[in-house]
């Protein structure tokens, strides 16, 4: 079997951490190192320059993302040191021909990205009968958040060209093996390498895998089961971050320490000292959800022990208050998770005012059935149900860029050197 190519994008803004973190990759066995978008647009073509200054004698990709001028842009790149010169395939074809013309008169080759293309089988096909070197199979960040399928798209590619191809979005160790058997020549990771906190550990683990010719065999998961997974790797504050700071139900804290709550939420709408609506929602709320009050005051308390045992026995995740609880000794004993507002001993009566599963307002935060909440000792956010399972890859993807920066500051940068925020602020 030819070897395969492994191609690490460094898609940071930061030039000194580009080479730095390049170095590391050439020592994990990279074959080739991009100098990624966010690296050209942040520094222009001295990123490939600077690339090639250090790393003599490993290819370097310009991802450029040409649309237009392709002559001009192939030859700043390729001028600057580059190898190889990435154009999208969303350009008119006449934009490509030129890349291609001018990649021959200066000894490079051509990449073209199909990310986005409306028909990306058919554009493969009209992209070899140009005489692109390379096609590369890319399912973007945001198509990626909302589980687009990278594989399946390689796999369609793969059946209708010859040309050599590359494949990049998401892509970790055991979709490195898979598409190596799907017919990809080289394989292309971003984060999951650059962002780790070894990344030479990361990019030996994913050279291994290219190398396997067994693909593992591994049961599918349900969408469910993945958001769950997901979140639970991840904390609130990652999670508030992906949302653009969004979805934190204010003033609702952990009633102790070392909480990890993830489920679907079942909604409650009681009012001040009206316990009914709340314990009814124990006999509604399945297994692994979580059950969400308004409560109407702070002052009275209208959940406590007793009930708390009762989710605890049916194995409901949780819940969460916006108002008061009581018992809280016996809870921590129990370690039941519950999040609340206030805690005080007395408690309502139980009249049965009030609503299940409608929309209710909890924290400040609108929260629907279904839902997924998410609580820790930071505190509790709500993800709309529609969007769980991109919040939820976008808040593994802080978590990721979070690792890197904590591992560059334990060797001796501080935070804002890690960021380059003196460079960055706004002007």
């Amino acid at each position: 079997m030819v070897e395969k190519i492994l191609q690490v994008a460094l898609d940071m803004v930061e030039l000194d951490r580009a080479i730095g973190i390049g170095r590391e990759c050439i020592e994990g066995g990279a074959d080739w190192l991009e100098a990624g978008t966010p690296l050209i647009k942040s520094e222009g073509m001295q990123a490939v320059r600077a690339l090639r200054d250090v790393f003599h004698d490993t290819p370097i990709v310009a991802d450029m993302k040409t649309m237009d001028t392709g002559a001009i842009e192939v030859e700043m790149a390729a001028k600057s040191g580059a190898s190889v010169v990435s154009i999208l395939g969303l350009a008119d074809d006449a934009t490509i021909r030129e890349g291609v013309e001018s990649a021959h008169k200066y000894g490079v080759s051509i990449m073209v990205d199909i990310m986005n293309t409306a028909a990306p089988v058919k554009r493969s096909e009209e992209l070899q009968a140009m005489g692109v070197d390379y096609i590369c199979v890319h399912v973007g960040i945001d198509q990626q958040m909302r589980g687009v399928d990278t594989l399946s798209l390689l796999e369609k590619v793969a059946k209708s060209v010859d040309v050599p191809l590359a494949v990049a979005g998401g892509i970790d160790a055991a979709m490195a093996s898979e598409a190596v058997s799907l017919g990809a020549d080289i394989i292309i990771v971003g984060g999951n390498i650059t962002r780790s906190a070894n990344v030479k550990d990361s990019t030996q683990r994913i050279k291994r895998a290219m190398s396997s010719v067994e693909v593992p065999e591994e049961k599918r998961k349900s969408r469910d089961d993945e958001i769950f997974e997901l979140f639970m790797q991840v904390s609130t504050p990652n999670i508030s971050d992906a949302m653009h700071r969004k979805g934190v139900l204010k003033g609702i804290k952990p009633l102790f320490e070392g909480i990890k709550l993830v489920g679907k939420a079942v909604t409650v709408q009681t009012f001040e000292g009206d316990w009914a609506k709340p314990v009814e929602a124990t006999e509604t709320a399945k297994p692994g959800e979580v059950i969400v009050v308004y409560a109407g005051s702070k002052e009275v308390a209208i959940w406590g022990e007793l009930a708390s045992w009762s989710c605890k026995q049916k194995g409901i995740a949780g819940i969460v208050i916006d108002g008061a609880v009581r018992d809280v000794d016996e809870i921590k004993r129990i370690r039941f998770p519950v999040f609340a507002r206030s805690v005080v001993p007395d408690a309502g009566e139980p009249k049965g005012f009030g609503e299940l599963n409608a929309e209710i307002k909890c924290g400040g935060e609108y929260v629907r059935p279904g839902d997924w909440i998410i609580g820790d000792d930071n505190g509790v956010v709500v993800v709309p149900k529609e969007r769980a399972y991109e919040i939820a890859r976008r808040a593994k993807e802080v978590w990721k860029n979070e690792e890197r920066v904590r591992e560059e500051i334990k060797r001796g940068k501080t935070l804002s050197q890690v960021l380059d925020l003196y460079r960055w602020e706004k002007k």
